[in-house]
């Protein structure tokens, strides 16, 4: 009975992926799913090709182990046999045949079988096929990784699988046949779909173990074997044939004497993730009309996943070659055709069943709607640059839509997004960098606020004595001039101590905003007449959306605006044009103050909002205007800010103030 063992073939250490996409890329039957920043094998999906552990540079991808499994089946007690694949020269460069046998003896194996033998009869077997069915085409079975392949992309042509096993399994029933199924059997090998095809409800429970070279390497190195010290070993009979050739890419019809003609295309062989998988398509859309259809997952099974050589290729295509050639010298053909009479009669029959595994592609509107989305809105968008894993950006949007990928896997639309994300992470560092300063202002007023409030009132009093004193003492000295004059002066410096008190008392004040509808043309006409215009200036009034509607505290917006008109002429002494400008929306409105005076110098524009600065003459200005008008502006909710050059080698000299209020304020 089959063993109950769910596993999956191939998994992901989660601290080594690095999302490459290079495993996406060279899965065929697209089986790796991307997600929660792992590129994860999707088990029912995979073929068991190990394309995935090959190519992976970090060595994340990991094949089940099953040494475990062997270690306890040799310490059962009962007999262990393994079964060693053909390919095994090509893993054991600088180790003779016997050598490796006699290593496995040490093991702990009390046999040692070649599936070369096993495969000489699958190739028999085959020749035999395609005598008795001259009408029938026939896809090779010698591959699992190609059975499943169709058993879950290519349903369609499940009938046209040759109903043959495997040469594992074959040599599997020869050794139960021998053992009078008393043994476990082993199979040590290149290929991890292996493991899946001795669990496949499709076959009965053949093979208890399969072990790859990599897992074969990894025991005999903590039993310290090797080579050196090992006595020479021959395999068990029954001894292969050329059946020792099917690790090469068209080794099987070399075994099974059936030629690949070109002339005819009876016999089609291929190999490798492309041509596999393009031969199977046109076989299944009747473009390719061969009898038999020889087909590997790999460049041959010597390019298998769990090899551990790095030999090239045809190295090791050569070294197969070089033994297959000495193990003849030495074979008996006499003794080698009893044993294939002997089993001539195996049972080497096989099943397969369908296990779908397509997705149906999403229509085409979907697939265009989700292109859209990651800016590919015309064909010259679509790059198909194959970062992403994918050949083309439709495999990649189909894939996202059957939920087996991500949108980040997009190489050019992730730089999109990340120039996106940095284009807005430098606008809300600039944001935030002012309103940074803004809160840093906000609390200077608010401790100057409350300085001014306490020197106001201890002062305000002082001041109201020296004036009244200082007018009653001008009417008694009006005789005499010297006197007068210095009364005079008195009380025009007490005067100006009064005003600037004043304004101390404006700027510290709470004051609450009394909001009403107001019309930005009441605004500058109100603000105009409170200042005078000096005559060598023009003033231009500017309504680019109408005469717009607010909601605001029409003296204190007044002041503001005042304020900001005589700065402006202040600033053109020689001069100029004053513009008065409102532009805004649905939410707020904009009132731009531009005068074409001096400018402000590039170090005082950050100094501007701040109590007792200014760049008037002195006792021309108390420098407690724009502080009054900063604070009146926050109280609405608004901002105020400032555009100026002083410097004419820049361009034109000027400053724009402009501050900005919402419409509507929603208590």
């Amino acid at each position: 009975m089959k063993p109950s063992r769910r596993f999956y073939l191939v998994y992901t250490l989660p601290e080594r992926c690095r999302l490459c996409f290079t495993c996406v890329r060279e899965c065929p039957a697209k089986a790796i799913k991307v997600a929660g920043g792992q590129a994860v094998v999707v088990p029912e999906r995979c073929i068991g090709c190990g394309n995935c552990v090959q190519v992976c540079s970090q060595k994340a991808k990991r094949v089940f182990s099953e040494q475990k499994l062997v270690e306890d089946l040799m310490a059962s007690g009962k007999k262990t046999a393994a079964l060693l694949a053909p390919s095994f020269p090509a893993e054991f460069f600088d180790t003779k045949p016997g050598k490796v046998v006699g290593m496995l003896r040490r093991m702990g194996f009390s046999q040692v079988y070649e599936v070369a033998f096993g495969a000489d009869l699958v190739a028999r077997r085959y020749s035999r096929l395609l005598e008795d069915n001259p009408g029938k085409r026939f896809i090779g079975t010698t591959c699992p990784a190609i059975v499943a392949f169709v058993e879950k992309y290519h349903p369609e042509v499940i009938d046209s699988l040759s109903p043959l096993v495997s040469p594992m399994v074959a040599m599997a029933r020869v050794v139960r046949r021998i053992h009078d199924n008393d043994v476990n059997v082993v199979f040590i090998g290149p290929c991890i779909a292996k493991k899946s095809e001795a669990l496949s409800k499709n076959l009965p429970a053949d093979v208890d173990a399969v072990l790859t070279f990599a897992e074969l390497r990894s025991m005999m190195k903590a039993r310290d074997i090797e080579a050196a010290g090992t006595e020479e070993s021959d395999f068990d009979a029954p001894h292969g044939g050329l059946g020792a050739l099917f690790p090469l890419s068209r080794g099987m019809l070399q075994a099974a004497d059936i030629k690949e003609d070109l002339v005819n295309g009876d016999v089609v062989a291929a190999g490798g993730r492309h041509s596999f998988q393009e031969a199977l398509k046109e076989f299944a859309t009747g473009d390719l009309d061969a009898r038999l259809l020889e087909v590997l997952c790999c460049d041959g099974c010597i390019m298998g996943s769990g090899m551990t050589t790095k030999a090239p290729q045809f190295r090791r295509r050569s070294r197969v070659s070089q033994v297959v050639r000495q193990m003849q010298r030495k074979r008996s053909r006499i003794e080698w055709e009893k044993a294939m009479a002997t089993y001539r009669d195996l049972d080497l029959s096989r099943g397969f069943s369908v296990d779908d595994q397509r997705i149906p592609v999403a229509g085409e509107e979907k697939i265009r709607e989700f292109l859209r989305r990651m800016g590919k809105r015309a064909a010259r968008d679509e790059l198909n640059c194959g970062a992403c894993g994918y050949e083309t950006c439709r495999e990649h949007a189909v894939a996202v839509l059957k939920g087996l990928a991500d949108n980040e896997m997009c190489l050019p639309y992730m730089i999109d997004e990340l120039r996106k994300t940095v284009s807005q992470l430098a606008d809300s560092h600039e944001k935030l960098a002012s309103t940074q300063e803004a809160l840093m202002h906000s609390e200077r007023l608010a401790s100057m606020g409350q300085l001014a409030a306490g020197i106001a009132h201890e002062v305000n009093n002082p001041l109201g004595v020296v004036l009244m004193y200082s007018h009653l003492l001008l009417e008694d000295t009006q005789n005499k001039p010297q006197m007068s004059e210095d009364l005079r002066t008195i009380a025009e410096q007490a005067e100006r101590c009064k005003n600037i008190v004043s304004g101390l008392l404006n700027f510290a004040r709470q004051n609450k905003v009394v909001r009403q509808p107001v019309q930005t043309s009441e605004l500058f006409e109100a603000s105009l007449k409170a200042v005078p215009r000096p005559e060598n200036i023009v003033v231009q009034e500017q309504q680019l959306n109408g005469d717009l509607a607010c909601e605001l505290d029409k003296e204190q917006i007044i002041q503001v605006i005042t304020n900001l008109i005589s700065n402006a002429y202040a600033a053109m002494p020689d001069g100029g044009t004053l513009t008065l400008r409102t532009k805004g929306d649905e939410d707020s409105v904009s009132i731009d103050v531009e005068d074409t005076g001096t400018g402000i110098p590039e170090g005082n524009l950050k100094k501007i909002f701040e109590p007792f600065f200014t760049t008037k003459q002195p006792g021309k200005g108390t420098g407690l205007g724009l502080s009054v008008s900063y604070g009146i502006i926050k109280m609405h909710r608004g901002n105020i800010s400032v555009k100026s050059n002083a410097d004419r080698g820049k361009g034109p000299t000027g400053s724009v103030f402009t501050v900005t209020l919402p419409r509507a304020v929603s208590q």
